[in-house]
């Protein structure tokens, strides 16, 4: 195989390999900030079939950033609590989300049917002018120079070229060749079960038969995962046991076998039937050089509380403005590297957790299993406990934090609904994403001179928020909340302002200006 030595009389400043979620995702990101990008993938068409079922309040507050939530709800529902039945079909804990008022302005966990919303997301991609998509084409191989990378392409015609960029985001899936071209190696968090995935399109008169909601049977005979998706969408995953061959459990015949205590092949089409190894696995490096690893190239953990496609877009979230600010210059490439730091240690954290939940699923000991639903009633004071889907994702605890850290450091800083003269508005939408100081007007620091010279320095935006109550009665250019969401979030952690990131994660707290400059400092030193 040649390849054309002819470069694109203007390189690409990134290209992203792989444009299923992840992929389409960090290309929007980047068409968004206007970085000339290429997106590729080596197929034409979105897979036709659900793989994902699971996105959270994170992720649709990044699709809305972006402008393009709108065009996904259609196929997104509310994520109903799913009940855990003990291996005698006893309820023995509930796993819901956290009540209203919202923390981020959405549901906090939704499902939602893959195919149409990934067309969706290719739709959008498509309209940044800066974004260059070409499906059907395949990545060969690629080198690195100390300021660039080159990458060999090709097309499903045969046709093969050359392109050249500043950066590559390799999002081309669980057997990324991107990952294995660099020899960058998993490291294996110890979690390997054999799952049967089924998903149904259920008819109307058979929804009666079904759980009203999302519920794991921890039934150590056979462990079973059933999850209510948008509309007639209903899934089920199925452990498989020693002896079965996976290949073989995916015929329908099969399939209805292990549905029969459910519903039956008139109540439902099968749409899909795919059996899965459940792996917790993380790469060693996130980056190379000039190349970087995103979603399941990075990274694979077991599916129990729907995070797989929420952790790769968080990594192209985490990435893509801090990109952004090295390709522009206003940070040194040595910002990139805390977009490892920051991801692998929180897809770590969330993947023990999962793998934890995982265990307790899984359990096929029935005297062990007996003894798991005695410890779990018993840790609810002898009554199903309930706990959020929210707590188990972890905030970040390394990277671009102020140190020593705080509670509220890492985390997500809150949305509330905002009230505006032309009606309700989100806080993003009122204040914008960029570099953020958030006052709380009930007793903001004063800001002096030197504060605000740094803030404009930096082009952080100075944002002040209130309740509506003490709007009605002063205007000071305040944002005025409706909720107290906000204002609960400043008082749970002690603080009266905070610094939030583009990627919304809180940089550091204050409460008086001179922590606040003490703050701003050690920001601008950070992103040199």
């Amino acid at each position: 195989m040649t390849f054309s030595s002819e470069q694109h009389r203007s390189d690409y400043r990134v290209v992203v390999v792989g444009h299923g979620p992840s992929g389409v995702i960090a290309a929007s990101l980047l068409g968004d900030r206007g970085i000339r990008t290429l997106a590729i993938d080596r197929q034409r068409d979105v897979y036709d079939k659900p793989r994902a079922i699971a996105i959270d309040h994170e992720i649709l507050r990044l699709l809305d950033n972006l402008g393009a939530a709108e065009c996904v709800l259609p196929y997104i529902a509310p994520f109903p609590a799913s009940q855990h039945f003990g291996a005698k079909g006893q309820l023995i804990r509930r796993i819901d989300m956290v009540p209203e008022p919202y923390p981020l302005g959405y549901t906090p966990s939704m499902v939602f049917t893959q195919p149409p919303v990934e067309a969706a997301l290719r739709e959008h991609a498509e309209a940044y002018d800066s974004v260059d998509i070409e499906l059907g084409t395949e990545l060969l191989g690629f080198d690195q120079s100390p300021d660039h990378v080159t990458l060999h392409l090709r097309d499903d015609k045969g046709a093969a070229r050359s392109v050249r960029a500043d950066y590559m985001i390799a999002c081309d899936g669980a057997s990324s060749g991107t990952r294995q071209q660099l020899g960058i190696a998993f490291e294996d968090l110890v979690f390997d079960e054999p799952w049967l995935v089924v998903d149904l399109k259920v008819n109307d008169a058979a929804h009666g038969k079904l759980p009203e909601t999302a519920a794991q049977f921890c039934d150590p005979s056979r462990p079973t995962s059933f999850i209510v998706g948008p509309g007639n969408h209903r899934r089920f995953e199925i452990m498989l046991l020693p002896g079965e061959d996976p290949r073989e459990m995916e015929a329908p015949a099969q399939v209805w076998r292990l549905l029969a205590r459910w519903i039956e092949p008139d109540d439902a089409t099968l749409w899909r039937a795919a059996s899965y190894r459940f792996h917790a696995l993380i790469a060693q490096e996130w980056r190379r050089g000039r190349v970087f690893l995103a979603g399941d190239a990075a990274h694979q953990q077991p599916p129990f509380i729907g995070q797989g496609m929420c952790q790769g877009i968080r990594d192209v979230g985490n990435l893509v403005w801090k990109l952004d600010r090295v390709l522009k210059g206003q940070s040194g490439a040595g910002l990139l590297d805390t977009y490892g730091e920051e991801r692998m240690e929180h897809v770590r954290q969330l993947t023990t957790r999962i793998k934890a939940i995982g265990h307790v699923i899984c359990e096929r000991d029935p005297v062990a299993a007996e003894a798991r639903d005695v410890r779990i009633l018993a840790e609810g004071g002898g009554l199903p406990r309930t706990f959020t889907r929210q707590e188990i994702v972890p905030p970040l605890q390394k990277g671009l934090l102020a140190f020593p850290l705080h509670p509220a450091h890492g985390t997500l800083f809150p949305q509330p609904w905002i009230r505006t003269a032309v009606g309700r508005r989100l806080l993003d939408v009122a204040a914008g994403t960029r570099w953020r100081l958030v006052l709380d007007e009930r007793n903001a620091p004063d800001l002096g001179p030197d504060v605000r010279t740094e803030l404009t320095r930096m082009s952080v935006r100075l944002i002040r928020v209130r309740s509506a109550e003490a709007a009605d009665h002063a205007d000071h250019g305040a944002l005025a909340e409706e909720d107290g969401v906000l204002a609960a979030w400043f008082d749970r952690h002690g603080c009266r302002a905070a610094i939030v990131r583009p990627d919304h994660y809180v940089f550091g707290v204050a409460n008086d200006e001179a922590a606040l400059g003490k703050l701003l400092t050690e920001l601008a030193t950070r992103l040199q």
